[in-house]
């Protein structure tokens, strides 16, 4: 129906599909879980910054990582004299982020050393998996599981480091939209449908775990092309669906569109993104370019489940901010921690 250049255009144009689970999940997915390697990490660091508090658990359920890149930040700050920058980059390490897990080497692991680790802090874990076969359709950030058996292996994984544990999934950034955009080729569809319904059926088998299944942003359109296959991806099973991931549209379109796609599926609820999306897209320069670390973007409204509407059940911060969607607009290797970016984020914020 569309030439590979114009699916492209539109992916990046006009609902950002990169920035979402493109090149910074890429990264995220190599690092693993921020607890180890971020910046700023270290004994002396962590006594020269005071621990990270968790959010009122009433407001927020979700766990805030103490060994963050951001906490790793505002430790360098605080060493290096620069209070006003720490004071600043403290308003994006004291919420809870998005846990981006590994696709390879110790899964399981990784995933119980979180789900743990939010555990003793009285919190729910914040996890996103991001490792369909045939991910983001050979692109920019093309991978995933070389099957759907690997998939549901990796899935098992997950699911054994969870256990009982309380946790909250972001199944699959871009898995559905990419079946209805001309972009994922015919002969994997069943093969992906068969894997998200596989994947919310071993998820929702814990006893604590609730799944979101991603089903794009307001940029992508009419609701009336997803609802079917968010159907046959087994959305009826999930706790409900995620929009805006990683993306920049304001928090009111997102609920408009969320309505939307919602009374198309059993009123399902869903929860947003709203890490970035404080001043809304970004508009200007090359329509490929504009989900790739956008200037002059702004925090959104901070992590809560108290969203005032009984249909959204919770703002999230799924993209970590101040993390590089990729080398682009003088910025670093998708994932890794950009000072000055995250700094401008929070600047720009209400």
């Amino acid at each position: 129906m569309y030439g590979r250049d114009s699916r492209r255009k539109r992916r990046s144009a006009r609902w950002g599909v990169m920035a979402g689970a493109g090149a910074v999940g890429a990264a995220l997915l190599l690092s693993g879980c921020s607890s180890s390697g971020g910046s700023g990490e270290g004994k002396d660091k962590d006594q020269a910054n005071p621990p990270v508090k968790q959010q009122p658990k009433g407001e927020d359920p979700y766990w805030v990582n103490p060994e963050s890149k951001a906490a790793g930040a505002v430790a360098d700050y605080v060493r290096d004299g620069k209070d006003k920058d720490a004071d600043l980059i403290r308003k994006i390490a004291e919420q809870p982020v998005g846990n981006w897990i590994r696709t390879d080497g110790d899964v399981k692991g990784e995933t119980r050393e979180i789900t743990e680790a939010a555990q003793k802090a009285d919190r729910d874990a914040l996890l996103v998996l991001y490792n369909i076969p045939h991910r983001d359709c050979g692109q920019y950030s093309g991978g995933g599981a070389a099957d759907g058996k690997e998939y549901a292996s990796w899935i098992d994984q997950i699911a054994g480091g969870i256990e009982d544990r309380p946790a909250t999934v972001i199944l699959e950034p871009d898995a559905v939209l990419h079946l209805v955009d001309d972009c994922t080729p015919g002969e994997f569809h069943k093969e992906r449908y068969e894997a998200l319904k596989g994947a919310i059926k071993k998820l929702k088998s814990l006893p604590n775990t609730k799944v979101y299944l991603d089903a794009g942003n307001a940029g992508w359109g009419s609701p009336d092309s997803l609802y079917e296959p968010l159907t046959w991806s087994g959305v009826e099973n999930a706790d409900g669906f995620s929009v805006n991931v990683s993306n920049f549209y304001s928090t009111k379109d997102s609920i408009a569109f969320g309505k939307k796609l919602s009374e198309k599926i059993g009123n399902k609820p869903f929860v947003i993104d709203t890490s970035r999306n404080g001043n809304g897209p970004y508009t200007e320069g090359d329509p490929g370019e504009r989900w790739c670390n956008p200037p002059g973007r702004a925090l959104g409204e901070t992590p809560t489940t108290n969203t005032g509407d009984e249909r959204v059940d919770a703002y999230l911060w799924v993209k970590r901010p101040g993390e590089s969607d990729g080398e682009c607009k003088g910025g670093p290797k998708a994932g890794e921690w950009w000072p000055e970016y995250a700094l401008d984020l929070v600047k720009a914020s209400k």
